[in-house]
């Protein structure tokens, strides 16, 4: 078991056919999560190509993360809460001045991310927009969102699975209206067999 603290991140690397769990302890804590193939990273996490082969916006349990090259990165096996978020990008220092007028520094996922993700030659302009674990956002007709407290509770989890060997980026999401208001670390597993 790894844990996460609040507002932070880690970069590790997953192989083909292992399984990673992603869970929030407390509940109520979204996790930002980008995707590399570790063989060439120009290949990463593409929302834009998931959304469009799995043709929804909702992606939980049996859809798959796509690639920018259009190959699958992960299936998602398990998704006990079963409400991500694949529209937003990681939260950065921008975000924190526009959105929440902000002028002083805040942790971001974007900066946990691309500082963790550094020792495998990653740098900021190659981190995509995240696969946000757990992250409730919502949507009207006339395509307005917002951005609502996660669901999860401390049961929660996702279990996916590696389709390719995988640079996998990982936070415990910094923004608050992500995270109704406060921050909680995230935990995580992987095995090699389906826990």
């Amino acid at each position: 078991m790894h844990t996460i603290s609040k507002q932070s991140g880690e970069g590790f690397i997953l192989k083909q056919g292992e399984y990673l769990k992603v869970s929030g302890p407390k509940g109520q804590q979204v996790s930002d999560m980008v995707l590399f193939n570790k063989n060439d990273k120009r290949e990463k996490i593409s929302s834009g190509k998931t959304l469009d082969f799995e043709e929804s916006i909702l992606i939980s349990k049996d859809n798959f993360l796509w690639s920018n090259r259009s190959n699958k990165m992960m299936k998602i096996v398990e998704d006990t809460n079963g409400r991500n978020d694949f529209l937003l990008a990681p939260c950065s220092p921008e975000t924190f001045k526009i959105m929440y007028k902000n002028e002083e520094y805040h942790p971001s996922c974007f900066e946990n991310l691309y500082t963790n993700l550094a020792k495998f030659d990653i740098e900021p302009d190659d981190i995509p927009t995240a696969f946000n674990i757990f992250m409730n956002v919502q949507f009207e007709k006339n395509g307005k969102i917002s951005v609502d407290p996660p669901f999860n509770t401390p049961n929660d989890y996702v279990l996916f699975e590696a389709k390719m060997d995988l640079i996998v980026g990982l936070t415990a999401c910094s923004a608050e209206d992500s995270n109704g208001g406060s921050f909680k670390e995230i935990e995580y597993e992987i095995f090699k067999e389906l826990p």
